[in-house]
């Protein structure tokens, strides 16, 4: 779009009143900072004699012959809260439990190149996808803007739109926008969710920016700015139901991450550690426990990929039962409310399996039954 170094009255009012109207709203000023390669505060100081309100300007409320006789302009910092700007800090918040694994040291060098290098991390549910990311970000004290995809997410949701504040419409970043212009790291989490409006993304994939059609606006990527999605999946469905909602995406969508990890559950021994430092921070440190859960769970899941049984035990639910141990006192109350969720026969099997693992199980159920028999009498 060609730049214009001196500014026409009759051509910026021909602009705004084609393109526009006579009756018009800060979006309109914003395209046309944008269009003469100015500023918002330059543009609104050169139409402030036909302001009739904040935000708002008609082109009637005053003749374009007495246009070079406007009053002086509002402070910038008046005019420049009709665009909606954030300004909070958005790098995440070290988590002193974090213990690495997999693929984020990977993960971490990219992010810390600072080239723009789509990335896509597939995994089964809860083993930390999301959350390596974003401590990737908190060690590098990089800003991270974090989308939960779904089925309704749309062009809307992700660059943005006109809304309406204080009683006139503004253009409001979304966070697509926002991580492009800040440098910032998008991370589109469940990204197996979306449905083909996910395509809007298409040239920011490539590196590209986008233009918004609402505003005439053209947003180039600031350097730093990157894409990290996370998914159950690799895009191509759910073939044996377990992840109900995810879609197969497009080809040429896919095509565009330049590469995919496959994150795994920690090895035993690590995801002993990740118990163990969550127990400290919870006050209910047990080692044994801990290593009789981490071992638990690793024999689920290679019965798992044998076709043993139909369900695992992820991270996350064994931080569930650190959680619920933390409360109950008891490592099989822990265990059985945090592994209810599961069918009868499933449940049943996990708790059998932990019942030959941890001795200690039957003492526990014994000093329960007492304890209750107590309460009665």
């Amino acid at each position: 779009m060609a730049r214009k170094a001196n500014i026409e009255q009759e051509a910026l009012v021909a602009y705004i009143s084609t393109h526009f109207g006579e009756d018009f709203g800060s979006n309109a000023v914003i395209a046309a900072a944008d269009e003469f390669g100015s500023s918002y505060p330059t543009i609104a100081k050169r139409l402030e004699q036909y302001k009739t309100g904040h935000g708002r300007w008609n082109l009637t409320a005053q003749d374009i012959e007495n246009t070079y006789n406007a009053p002086a302009a509002e402070p910038v910092e008046q005019a420049v809260e009709h665009v909606v700007i954030h300004r909070e800090n958005l790098i995440p918040d070290k988590d002193a439990n974090f213990v690495s694994f997999g693929n984020f040291s990977d993960v971490k060098k990219i992010i810390s190149s600072g080239i723009f290098y789509p990335v896509f991390i597939t995994g089964m549910s809860g083993n930390g996808k999301t959350f390596g990311v974003e401590q990737a970000c908190a060690q590098l004290k990089r800003e991270l803007i974090r989308v939960n995809i779904t089925i309704e997410t749309d062009e809307d949701d992700l660059i943005g739109g006109f809304r309406l504040i204080n009683g006139e419409t503004v253009w409001h970043n979304g966070p697509v926008i926002e991580a492009l212009e800040r440098g910032a790291v998008l991370l589109l989490d469940e990204i197996d969710l979306a449905s083909n409006k996910i395509l809007c993304l298409q040239s920011i994939l490539e590196g590209k920016g986008v233009f918004l059609k609402k505003t005439g606006r053209y947003v180039k990527p600031t350097a730093g700015f990157t894409i990290v999605a996370t998914a159950n999946t690799k895009g191509k469905g759910s073939d044996d139901g377990r992840f109900i909602g995810t879609n197969v995406l497009n080809e040429a969508f896919l095509e565009r991450f330049a590469l995919t990890f496959e994150q795994d559950y920690p090895a035993p021994k690590t995801e002993q550690k990740i118990l163990q430092k969550l127990s400290v921070k919870l006050g209910c440190l047990d080692e044994e426990f801990c290593e009789k859960l981490a071992s638990w769970a690793d024999i689920i899941r290679k019965t798992f990929k044998e076709g043993g049984v139909d369900e695992v035990i992820s991270t996350r639910r064994l931080s569930h039962i650190i959680r619920a141990y933390s409360i109950f006192g008891k490592r099989m109350k822990a265990i059985q409310v945090c592994v209810n969720r599961f069918d009868d026969e499933t449940k049943s099997s996990f708790m059998e399996l932990y019942d030959k693992i941890d001795a200690s199980i039957g003492a526990d159920a014994d000093a329960q039954t007492e304890t209750e028999v107590n309460e009665e009498a």
